[in-house]
C-alpha cells in the first residue's frame, strides 16, 4: 500500500491539481488527508469536489475546517485568517458544509504502523514547532509513525527512549521508519507552504518499505492568487503564496 499524504490544502485548487497529477505518475493506492482542506483559499467547494474522486483511506479535520464548518470560533485567528474563515463559511454549499462538519477529529489510527493528526496526537489544535513540542507529541503517539500537519512546513522528529533526533527533510528526502523509534513527520502544506519554498508539498508513505518520501511540485501560483483576489479575500493571502511564507 502506498499512501498519498496531503495536509493543509487550504482551498488551493491549482496546487491540489498539480500534486494529484504528480502523485498519479509516481503511483499511490489511497490518500491520507490531514486536515485544513479549506480556509484561506478561494475554491473550497471545488477542492472538496476534487477530493471526492480520490480514494481516501482516512481523513481528519483541521482548525480551519472546524471554524469554516461552524463547529468552532475564530477567536484565536489573526484578522486575515478570521476573514478567510468567515468568507469560507458563507461560500460553502450546504452539502459541502455538511461534509466538512462530518470530518473526524484526530488523532486517527491507520493500520498497524501509522496514525494521523492535524496538530499533535494529544491536541488536534496544538502546534509542533520545536523539539519540546515534538517530544510531548511523540510521547503521546500510539503507532511508530505519526503524520501531522498544521505548521505548513516539512519536518521530522524521532524518539527512542530519551533520545530525540531531528531529521532534514529536503525535497526528495526519505524518512525510514526504524524499529524501536517513534517518528513524527510533517510532509508540508499542499496549498500554503511556509518554509520559503512556494511549491506545493506532499508525501508518500510506503507500507512495504516503511518509509515516507518528501515531495515538491510547482503549480500555477498566479491562478490561485487571482482566484483569491477575485473572491475579495485579503490580498495578503494571495501575496504569501508566491513567497512560500
Amino acid at each position: 500500500m502506498r499512501y498519498l499524504v496531503l495536509a493543509d490544502i487550504h482551498a488551493n485548487l491549482p496546487a491540489l491539481e498539480a500534486v494529484l497529477a504528480d502523485a498519479q505518475v509516481r503511483g499511490f493506492d489511497q490518500a491520507l488527508l490531514l486536515g485544513d482542506l479549506i480556509g484561506y483559499g478561494a475554491q473550497p467547494n471545488e477542492v472538496l469536489d476534487r477530493l471526492s474522486s480520490v480514494p481516501v483511506a482516512a481523513m481528519i479535520r483541521g482548525n480551519h475546517d472546524k471554524v469554516a464548518g461552524g463547529l468552532g470560533k475564530a477567536d484565536e485567528f489573526n484578522p486575515v485568517a478570521k476573514k478567510g474563515a468567515e468568507w469560507t463559511h458563507h461560500a460553502l454549499t450546504p452539502a459541502h458544509a455538511d461534509l466538512v462538519r462530518a470530518l473526524p477529529q484526530g488523532p486517527l489510527i491507520v493500520g498497524d504502523w501509522i496514525e494521523i493528526c492535524h496538530g499533535s496526537p494529544y491536541d488536534e489544535d496544538a502546534y509542533v514547532l520545536d523539539g519540546l513540542d515534538a517530544l510531548n507529541a511523540l510521547r503521546a503517539t500510539r503507532r511508530p509513525l505519526c503524520l501531522f500537519g498544521h505548521t505548513h512546513a516539512p519536518m521530522a522528529f524521532l524518539l527512542a527512549g530519551d533520545e530525540l533526533q531531528y531529521r532534514e527533510t529536503a525535497k526528495d528526502s526519505v524518512i525510514h521508519v526504524m524499529p524501536g523509534w517513534n517518528h513524527l513527520v510533517n510532509v508540508g502544506s499542499v496549498g500554503q507552504p511556509r518554509d520559503g519554498d512556494p511549491r506545493a508539498a506532499y508525501g508518500i508513505a510506503d507500507d512495504d518499505r516503511k518509509d515516507v518520501s518528501f515531495l515538491r511540485v510547482p503549480y500555477d501560483v498566479a491562478a490561485a492568487q487571482q482566484a483569491i483576489r477575485d473572491a475579495g479575500l485579503p490580498d495578503a493571502l494571495a501575496k504569501r503564496l508566491a513567497r512560500g511564507r
